[in-house]
Parts: C-alpha cells; sequence; structure tokens
C-alpha cells in the first residue's frame, strides 16, 4: 500500500539522502572556492602555456568564474538539478565522462576487496568461536585489532615488496590482469576486515550469553547447530550494520590503493583535480562517492524489517538507532 509505514518511512530516508547529498555539493564548492586564487587563471598565466590576459579573461566569463562565488554556486546548482556535472576547468571535457572513465576500476576494486574482506573477517569470527583460546581462538581475537593498526599505504608497500619485486608474481605497469586485481584488492580487505570481525566476534559472544543459548546447549544442541541456529540469525543484524559502512571505507581506501598500485580509476581522476583545484570534477567526485555511501546505508536500513519481524508494521528504525537498542 503507497500509505503503508514502511512506504513513507522509505520515501522519507530516500528525502534524507537526496538532502544530505545537495548539502555534501554545496560543503564542497565553498570549500574549494575558499582557497587563495581561482582554479583557471593561475594555471593559464603561467608563461608556458602562451595564453594573453585577453584569452585568460575569455576563459574566465566562459566558465562564469568572473561572476560572484553565490552566483558560481547558483549555476552550479540549476545544472546539478538538470543532471548536468559541468565542464572541467582543465581539460574543458564533460565532468562525467572524465568520472566514468575511472568508475568501472575503482568499483571493481572496491567490490573485489569488499567480498575479500568479508570472507577473512567471516573465518575470523567463526574460527574464534571454534576454536579454544589455548588452541589459537585468543590469537584469532588479537587479528583485528592488529589489522586495524596497519594503514593500507603499508600494507601496499609491502605487497608490492614481497609479491612484485622479490617473488615476482605480479608486474605494476600490468594493472588490467587478474593478478595486479587480487593484491590491491587484498591490500584493502585487510583492515577493512578488522572493523567487521570486531563487531561479528562481539555480536557472537552477546548471542552466546543469552538465555536462548544457554537453554539450547542444555538441551544437547551442538556448536555447529548453535550457530547456524541461534547465533548467527541475532548477530547478523549489527554485522550488516558495520558492513554498509565498511564500504564508504573501502570507497575511501581505494583511492590512496589505486595511486600505490598505479592503477587508473576515480582516483587518479580525484588526485588530477585536486592539484588543479578543478572545482566541478572534485564536486561530482565526492557526490558520487557520498550517493553510494547512502544508497548502501539505505538498503540497510531498509532490509532490517525484513530479517528482524519486531521492526515491521511502522517501527523501522536506521541501523544506528538498531544498534544503540541492541546495547540498551
Amino acid at each position: 500500500m503507497a500509505g503503508s509505514p514502511n512506504t513513507r518511512y522509505a520515501l522519507s530516508r530516500i528525502g534524507q539522502a537526496l538532502i544530505t547529498i545537495l548539502i555534501v555539493y554545496v560543503l564542497v564548492f565553498v570549500i574549494v572556492t575558499l582557497l587563495p586564487g581561482d582554479p583557471v587563471s593561475g594555471r593559464l598565466s603561467n608563461p608556458e602555456y602562451g595564453y594573453s590576459q585577453s584569452e585568460i579573461d575569455e576563459m574566465l566569463v566562459y566558465f562564469k568564474l568572473d561572476q560572484p562565488a553565490w552566483q558560481q554556486l547558483s549555476i552550479s546548482l540549476e545544472r546539478l538539478l538538470h543532471g548536468d556535472l559541468g565542464l572541467s576547468y582543465a581539460s574543458n571535457i564533460p565532468v562525467t565522462t572524465l568520472l566514468w572513465s575511472g568508475v568501472p576500476s575503482t568499483l571493481q576494486l572496491a567490490g573485489t576487496a569488499f567480498v575479500f574482506a568479508v570472507i577473512l573477517a567471516a573465518a575470523i569470527a567463526v574460527g574464534a568461536f571454534f576454536l579454544p583460546g589455548r588452541f589459537g581462538g585468543g590469537v584469532l581475537r588479537a587479528f583485528p585489532s592488529l589489522f586495524l593498526s596497519l594503514p593500507n599505504f603499508l600494507i601496499g608497500l609491502v605487497v608490492i615488496n614481497v609479491f612484485s619485486f622479490q617473488l615476482g608474481w605480479f608486474v605494476l605497469s600490468d594493472f588490467r590482469s587478474a593478478d595486479a586485481l587480487i593484491y590491491p584488492a587484498v591490500t584493502l580487505a585487510i583492515p577493512a576486515s578488522a572493523l567487521i570481525a570486531q563487531v561479528f566476534i562481539s555480536a557472537l559472544d552477546t548471542a552466546r550469553a543469552e538465555q536462548y543459548s544457554t537453554v539450547a546447549i542444555s538441551k544437547g544442541i551442538s556448536r555447529v547447530g548453535l550457530l547456524t541456529r541461534h547465533l548467527l540469525p541475532n548477530a547478523a543484524l549489527p554485522t550488516l550494520t558495520i558492513t554498509a559502512i565498511i564500504v564508504g571505507d573501502l570507497l575511501g581506501g581505494s583511492i590512496i590503493t589505486e595511486a600505490i598500485f598505479g592503477r587508473t580509476g576515480v582516483g587518479t581522476v580525484v588526485e588530477k583535480a585536486v592539484s588543479e583545484q578543478d572545482v566541478p570534477v572534485l564536486q561530482a567526485a565526492v557526490v558520487l562517492a557520498a550517493a553510494l555511501f547512502l544508497i548502501i546505508n539505505l538498503v540497510v536500513d531498509l532490509v532490517y524489517p525484513v530479517m528482524d519481524p519486531r521492526l515491521r508494521g511502522g517501527r523501522a528504525v536506521t541501523s544506528v538507532q538498531y544498534t544503540k537498542q541492541r546495547e540498551a
């Protein structure tokens, strides 16, 4: 039904996501505009380009940079509402064309890293559940803290040194091969899996201490049966929450990892846009990342009532609210 509580909730969350994207777009414009100089005249005045002052002035008029900042923002917002992200100040190429040239590579890297992170986190959490502390369970519980302390760039440099320079298993210049995708994906997955594993282990421990688990154990249920029938369904929702947040971290980490491994993607476009103060490209890249992050969290919030019947019938809550309710 169109007027059902769940439908109204979904429409409300979609509206909040659109407003958030608009706010992010404006904030990026304000931050970049406050930087000294403008992104065109400073570059074109370089003698290497050979532009005269009249030509520079024509470029400023062309990109509307001769207008006050608030008018530039108004023009930019009007274009956004019509689906036009504008032209790159640096290359005069449509921003959409520039970004989409790197999106497939970045999504491929982030998606592969996400799969690796989930598999690694599940292996650590389930292994910690089954193995007693004296047989390695305690070591597995320490892995997430260790992984969290390792930044992406350090892991990437170690992977390159060991697997490329010493073992020669992949070539940095050939970023199109499958091997060249696996290694940067693993680099991203190791720290990303840490948060998922921490929350998963904590959720399993919490569910294990509940009364229903004690009753099931007293009836002679096996550890596998306890895990699959009782613990996993209750540990799934908080783990799903942190997994959705990790996706945003993977998108941001992909930019750094692409630079380390010499991959072309959105990271390459953003890095060049930052150095050239290319405002339209920066705005579009940030909005794209924010949109993907919000869409993923929106999907998770809408999945909650499906996975937990207690949240149906107009009692739908956001992922953050659900986590707080569990902690209380």
